[in-house]
């Protein structure tokens, strides 16, 4: 690791992480250890008042390692489009400037790329250089690298063919170490940067919130997670619960979860609150805490198990040793949890999200806010498009109707919406095999339609 240049908070970690997979630790969370969590704070918009001094106290970070490879894209994620000519990172650069612009002070923003994203961001960000978010220096923090471990062996993966995939991230919990060993932690703590709001680059509901911001700042906990109540879509996500031994907050990832308790995590009446990622931190207590631990916060593992070719299933079997970054609620004592508006996880994890998300359904702001309309009352249509629009190429023809009044559209087979498209209800369009079908302008309203 030192050989290829992973800073030394990384390697800590990584180490903290190897040692107790050398001893066997399965890093699994059982449902007899556990509680569910129950009755946390509601936030609501507007509820905290808007405090400008603590912006100029505050970064937003934003976790930027993603490609979109599940959508055949090859570059980073937040490149994809929402309208026409506006990416991701437009709205996130625009959501900074109007920060700016309503407290008076330069909010920060950071992104966390990887090897993998660092050049088309750094690129893409080149037409807002004038707000200075281009330059590295200013604006980037890179995610580490960590190797991947022989299954049989528990040596370093070797794969001659392609060296690049003896690596991988060490999932978002990197953030700590990262923060840490790349001097950023420091120089954010000595420019007055007290607090960062911290979340996916590609969830657009995740806007730094004045409100939760004071709300956070006058707790004086070192440790906030945004969680949302859990729908059957949640089943296999990050839910929250409290550890019986010690009291405190926990994030139990479904890859910790023994298999004879799977049933008990899926539960979402028993388990009711789902990880957003969307994470508020006190950076100065943040480093009092990195120090106790000897620079190392000493968040759960998490083993993955792949092949060292992940399209190649014949190749080496390895472990893949992960963090997660909402598991540090349990590092800290204090640490709290607030549940906010479904509206605030709104994540792009595939092509039926990006669907949803070009439509009437959502409005899209110049302070690069993306808000359901206000009449569907923060409930997303849902969306369901067969295998041939699983890539992102696939909506270019597909066409955008309007969905401001659909609540679910399924589509199968290729179909072209005209313009002045518009499904209400629930609504289904099935084409067969042998050639695009178009759907005529008009309104379809509750129906099946066979093209």
């Amino acid at each position: 690791m030192r050989a290829a240049g992973v800073m030394e908070a990384a390697i800590s970690a990584f180490r903290h992480n190897y040692e107790a997979l050398c001893r066997e630790e399965t890093g699994l969370i059982p449902e007899e250890a556990i509680r569910p969590a129950e009755g946390l704070p509601v936030f609501e918009p507007g509820s905290e008042g808007f405090a400008p001094e603590l912006l100029s106290q505050t970064v937003v970070i934003k976790l930027n390692g993603g490609l979109g490879t599940s959508m055949g894209l090859q570059k980073v994620k937040s490149v994809l489009e929402v309208r026409p000519g506006v990416a991701f990172l437009d709205l996130i650069v625009r959501q900074i400037v109007a920060l700016r612009q309503a407290s008076g002070s330069k909010v920060r923003l950071l992104l966390m790329n990887s090897f993998s994203t660092s050049e088309d961001t750094l690129g893409y960000l080149a037409r807002h250089a004038d707000g200075g978010f281009a330059e590295a220096s200013e604006v980037e923090l890179m995610q580490n690298q960590v190797p991947k471990i022989d299954e049989a062996t528990l040596a370093p993966a070797e794969w001659p063919a392609n060296p690049s995939l003896e690596w991988c991230p060490p999932g978002h919990g990197d953030l700590y170490p990262a923060l840490v060993g790349s001097g950023w932690l420091d120089r954010l703590l000595a420019d007055g940067v007290k607090y960062a709001f911290v979340s996916n680059s590609d969830n657009l509901g995740a806007v730094l919130e004045p409100g939760l911001l004071k709300h956070f700042a006058e707790s004086g906990a070192p440790f906030l997670m945004e969680v949302t109540r859990r729908t059957p879509a949640d089943r296999k996500g990050g839910h929250l619960a409290v550890r019986r031994d010690n009291q405190r907050l926990l994030l139990r990832e479904v890859a910790q979860c023994p298999d004879a308790d799977l049933d008990a995590f899926q539960d979402i009446d028993k388990h009711q609150y789902f990880n957003t990622n969307s994470i508020w931190l006190r950076l100065d207590l943040l480093k009092q805490r990195l120090e106790e631990g000897g620079g190392v916060l000493p968040l759960p593992m998490i083993r993955n198990r792949k092949t060292v070719d992940p399209r190649d299933k014949s190749s080496t079997s390895v472990i893949q040793l992960e963090v997660a970054m909402g598991a540090a609620i349990e590092c800290f004592e204090g640490a709290q949890a607030i549940e906010v508006s479904r509206a605030r996880f709104a994540p792009v994890k595939s092509t039926a999200d990006l669907f949803a998300l070009r439509s009437d359904a959502y409005s899209v702001g110049d302070d690069g806010r993306v808000e359901l309309v206000e009449f569907r009352k923060g409930v997303p249509p849902v969306v369901k498009l067969d295998d041939s629009y699983k890539l992102v190429d696939s909506l270019g023809a597909l066409g955008v109707p309007s969905l401001a009044a659909c609540e679910e559209v399924a589509i199968e087979g290729l179909v072209s919406f005209s313009e002045g498209v518009i499904l209400r209800g629930k609504v289904a369009f099935s084409a067969p095999a042998g050639g695009v079908k178009s759907v005529a302008s008009g309104t379809y309203s509750d129906g099946e339609f066979a093209l």
